[in-house]
């Protein structure tokens, strides 16, 4: 292996390419990946390459073995296996005084001692990817042409001109730079959240997102296009939808909502993205399974902030799965009050999709901002699994008749939930309740700089009730008439009035909500009425999985009850933990059901969603936490149960803590057994880090814990085995920085530095010292 040349210069170490044989004119090329990742906000990057954004200058320089004139050198940049100048995958420039136009273009800053000091500028229009740069050289004749390398360029967020540009610091520091977060789960009146490691930077990462192009259905179809289009983050932001998905194509995630994970991993297993792209990657390119609507956002989120576009997760509660585009989701009873599985609309407990920054050049400026994008395989569009981008303010507006998948996104947080009564015997319908106002609760994302949820309702309709909600709703109804047939449907929430019952019913939760525990409601009712009633209650429930799937019955009971005038009364139910421990899901839901009859009167159906709290996963750390200083954290966890739990599993994530993802086996637990488990990180960048774990057990299939770590820089060096000869050397380059013109590292690995605080990679370490040895120096 050839030795790779690094010169120090201003504090900083920079890369050089080694001498290519049979090369006359150039000696080597110095990428200045240090000085151009700070400027282009590409430092955090676990890469040797050089990764730009568009739109502005990197730095280069390039020694020659003779003095040439800048008049003689010009270079070609290219993307694509086909490129070319027309589709503006390739583009050639000459070296020149001064750069002018919104081109390529290359300026010539120095040309002393044979060496060629050169700032480079793309368009800010350019397509993303990886280029291929080469130098064309004309001198006395002759003519010359070298591939000096490849480097990689992103959209630019600090850019004005980009069309993903955001102004504010904080929330481009948010939503491109930050690495981890939490999604919101549960329902409208359990919200939670779960911990997610989005790794953009981590090795290996960027290198899979630029995959995902390669191995879309648009890629293989037609290339020139596709890669030509790549200048455009609403054309990448639909792809990248389908592609997160692997319905139609080579996609990453393959969905399972059936609760048998046979075959592949529990969804709520993972604790983030990289694993997860990895795996992906790795098998070469087969799904990895399964994920659900959160892992889909999840990834997805990773692969934007990736690019350069700058995007967030959201969350919608009581989402609505409208597959017909009638802006109704139908629900159906028997006259039991058994919930039946007819019709193919839903409402999801929850349902997580991404936003994602950018200009529509499309539609009208007033749209651009953010997008809707869900990678979650529901409906096709075009002929596949893809949805967005779908402009949040024209789906405030009623605009469901402008691309793209509007339709659906405006029934997800708009749709009218109407109720039916189903006659198995007759075959006939019976409405039974419409209710204008469940979907679309509580929208979330998280807060810019903190953990805290940020409702962003407003921005998808305005309030419920208001006549600009009524205007919007009454919009998207006329552009939709002309392609969907209504039935009895949201249509009505503008004409009819519905029979009023004579009772009222709701269930309340009388007791604590815990896996293992007896599950205590009470069903309560109101007499609306100066009269005595009689009512018949078939009563249900059900395990079900978030998105309103049947799993199956665990308990059911009927009882008629007598309200006086006016009267209020309770009625106990009580669901023990034998009925309903073999059916339970990861998402730990039980759904009640009553059916509430008064003879000669409409039926009342009372219905709740609610949901079981697992024991809690605790995670410490013991002691200070410091950049490449390992250190121990102690996991712990409590059978509460009164019987073992078996196969216990802990799997930990961390981008910047640990390098891989970490898979632990755990003992059995006797019951109400205590156990901990204690492991080492190793941080690799200072700042505050996220540690995601997930215990699983025969008994409790996802148990999530998270800690927020702040990782501190280190002053000096920690003792180690060769360390002393290594400072000796350190201290004598910091002393004669100035004369120190090269040095040469026999190593395939970079010494990075920046000012006087050095991170020496752990490969690097491991290469000097073995895979024991555990050092930094700041």
């Amino acid at each position: 292996m050839q030795p790779l040349e690094y010169h120090y210069v201003m504090g900083t170490c920079q890369q050089l390419s080694v001498v290519l044989p049979g090369t006359a004119e150039l000696q080597s090329v110095n990428w200045q990946t240090t000085d151009n990742g700070q400027a282009h906000h590409t430092d955090k990057f676990f890469s040797q390459e050089l990764i730009v954004r568009r739109g502005q200058l990197f730095y280069m320089s390039v020694t020659l073995y003779r003095s040439l004139s800048h008049r003689d050198v010009t270079f070609t940049a290219s993307t694509g296996p086909y490129p070319s100048e027309s589709t503006k995958t390739k583009a050639v420039f000459p070296l020149s005084d001064k750069i002018s136009g919104t081109g390529w273009g290359a300026q010539l800053m120095y040309n002393k001692n044979n060496v060629l000091s050169i700032s480079i500028l793309s368009p800010a229009n350019a397509p993303i990817g990886r280029y291929t740069l080469s130098i064309h050289i004309s001198s006395e004749g002759n003519y010359s042409t070298l591939k000096l390398g490849t480097f990689i360029l992103l959209f630019n967020p600090w850019l004005q001109a980009d069309s993903v540009f955001m102004s504010n610091h904080d929330e481009r520091e948010e939503y491109v730079q930050e690495d981890s977060g939490i999604i919101f789960v549960g329902r409208t009146s359990y919200i939670s959240t779960i911990g997610w490691n989005y790794g953009q930077f981590e090795e290996g990462i960027l290198n899979i997102c630029l995959s995902l192009l390669d191995n879309s259905l648009n890629f293989r179809r037609d290339p020139v296009n596709d890669v030509a289009r790549r200048d455009d983050p609403q054309y990448i932001g639909r792809v990248l939808s389908a592609m997160i998905n692997n319905n139609d194509d080579y996609g990453v995630v393959a969905g399972n909502w059936s609760g048998n994970y046979t075959g592949g991993q529990d969804p709520r297993n993972w604790n983030g993205s990289v694993e997860i792209l990895k795996k992906w990657q790795i098998s070469g390119f087969r799904p990895v399974r399964y994920g659900q609507c959160w892992v889909f956002a999840g990834t997805l989120n990773t692969a934007l902030r990736c690019l350069g576009i700058p995007s967030r997760v959201i969350t919608n509660f009581n989402s609505a799965h409208d597959t017909d585009q009638n802006l109704s989701v139908d629900v159906y009873y028997d006259p039991r009050g058994w919930p039946m599985d007819k019709g193919s609309d839903s409402i999801w407990n929850f349902h997580v999709w991404n936003e994602a920054w950018f200009e529509r050049t499309d539609l009208s400026p007033s749209y651009s901002g953010w997008q809707v994008l869900d990678a979650t395989p529901q409906e096709m569009s075009q002929g596949v699994f893809q949805c967005g981008p779908a402009s949040v303010i024209a789906l405030r507006e009623g605009n469901v008749d402008w691309d793209f998948d509007m339709p659906f996104v405006f029934a997800e947080v708009n749709a009218d939930r109407i109720t039916w009564i189903y006659n198995a015997w007759t075959g006939g319908l019976k409405k039974n309740f419409s209710d204008p106002y469940l979907v679309g609760k509580n929208i979330s994302t998280k807060a810019v700089g903190s953990n805290t949820r940020v409702d962003v309702t407003e921005n998808y309709k305005y309030p419920e009730g208001s006549s600009q909600e009524r205007q919007a709703f009454e919009k998207a109804l006329r552009k939709l008439k002309p392609y969907v047939t209504f039935r009895a449907t949201a249509a009505e929430r503008l004409s009819t009035e519905e029979l009023k019952p004579s009772i009222s019913g709701k269930f309340k939760i009388t007791g604590a909500l815990t896996v293992g525990k007896e599950v205590n409601l009470a069903l309560m009712f109101k007499n609306l009425t100066s009269d005595s009633k009689t009512v018949m209650v078939n009563m249900t429930a059900w395990t079900i999985v978030y998105n309103g799937k049947l799993v199956h019955e665990v308990w059911k009971d009927s009882v008629t009850l007598t309200l006086g005038p006016e009267e209020e009364i309770q009625h106990p139910v009580k669901i023990a933990y034998a009925l309903y421990e073999k059916y339970l899901k990861a998402d730990n839901m039980i759904r009640a059901t009553a059916m509430c009859q008064v003879a000669d009167e409409t039926e009342v159906v009372v219905e709740r969603d609610i949901i079981l709290d697992n024991p809690t996963l605790t995670l410490e750390v013991l002691d200070q936490v410091q950049v490449q200083k390992p250190v121990t954290v102690k996991v712990l966890f409590s059978n509460p149960l009164d019987e073992m739990v078996m196969d216990c599993k802990l799997m930990v994530e961390g981008s910047g803590l640990l390098l891989d993802s970490l898979k632990i086996d755990m003992p059995t637990l006797h019951p109400r057994q205590q156990s901990y488990v204690d492991f080492e990180i190793l941080p690799t960048r200072s700042g505050t880090k996220q540690l995601l774990a997930n215990f699983s057990c025969n008994k409790f299939p996802a148990i999530k814990g998270m800690l927020s770590i702040k990782v501190n820089k280190l002053g000096w060096f920690h003792p180690g085995p060769r360390l002393d000869h290594f400072c000796m050397f350190l201290k004598l380059l910091l002393n004669t920085a100035h004369s120190v013109s090269s040095m040469t590292l026999l190593s395939p690995y970079t010494l990075n530095a920046v000012g006087t605080e050095w991170h020496l990679t752990q490969r690097l370490s491991k290469w000097l010292w073995g895979e024991k040895m555990v050092w930094t120096v700041c």
